[in-house]
C-alpha cells in the first residue's frame, strides 16, 4: 500500500449509512452489483462515475446503520483509495479498515469541492487540497493498523503474520 494517495474528491454530508452504501435489495448478489448500486440514494452516479482512486470526504456518522461489512467492500470494489470523514461509526471504521480501506478522522475540512485534486498522505494525515491550495491534519492512521492496510486488509495480514511464525519455529 502506497502511504500517499492521490486522486479526486467525492464529497457526501453526515449520516451517510450503510443501507445506501450497501442497499438491501442487492446483498444477495454479487458484490460488483452490490457496488454498482452503492450510494445510488443520495448520488445516482456515484458508482458509474466514481474511478480507482479516488477520495470520499464526508461528514459526521458516515458508514452508520448496520454492521454489514459489505459496505466497505463496496467501497473497495468501486476502486475507492480512502475515505476522510469528521467521524466514523466505529463498526464501519474496523470494517473498512479489515478490508484493507483506509479511513481518517478529520474534524476540519474547509472548502473540498466535488472534483477537487487530493493528496492524503497516510501516515502522517496530511491531507492537501491540489486544487485550492488548503491543507487539513487529520488524524494518521496508527501503525498498528498500518501494517493491517499495508497487507491489503486483517486476513491477509494475519496470513503473513502466522506464516513467518511457521518459518521460525
Amino acid at each position: 500500500m502506497k502511504h500517499s494517495l492521490t486522486g479526486a474528491a467525492w464529497v457526501f454530508g453526515d449520516n451517510i449509512d450503510t443501507d445506501v452504501l450497501a442497499p438491501g435489495a442487492y446483498m444477495k448478489g454479487s458484490i460488483a452489483e452490490l457496488a454498482a448500486h452503492c450510494l445510488e440514494a443520495v448520488d445516482p452516479n456515484f458508482a458509474s462515475q466514481v474511478q480507482p482512486g479516488d477520495i470520499m470526504i464526508a461528514g459526521d456518522a458516515f458508514g452508520i446503520g448496520s454492521s454489514r461489512e459489505q459496505a466497505a467492500q463496496a467501497l473497495v470494489e468501486l476502486g475507492v483509495s480512502a475515505i476522510v470523514a469528521k467521524s466514523f461509526a466505529r463498526i464501519f471504521y474496523r470494517n473498512a479498515l479489515n478490508l484493507g480501506l483506509p479511513v481518517l478522522f478529520c474534524p476540519e475540512l474547509g472548502t473540498i469541492q466535488p472534483g477537487d485534486k487530493l493528496q492524503l498522505d497516510l501516515s502522517s494525515g496530511l491531507l492537501h487540497n491540489l486544487s485550492n491550495g488548503e491543507e487539513f491534519q487529520c488524524e494518521p492512521i496508527p501503525e498498528e493498523l498500518m501494517g493491517i492496510l499495508a497487507a491489503g486488509g486483517l486476513m491477509p495480514f494475519l496470513q503473513q503474520r502466522f506464516s513467518k511464525s511457521d518459518i521460525q519455529t
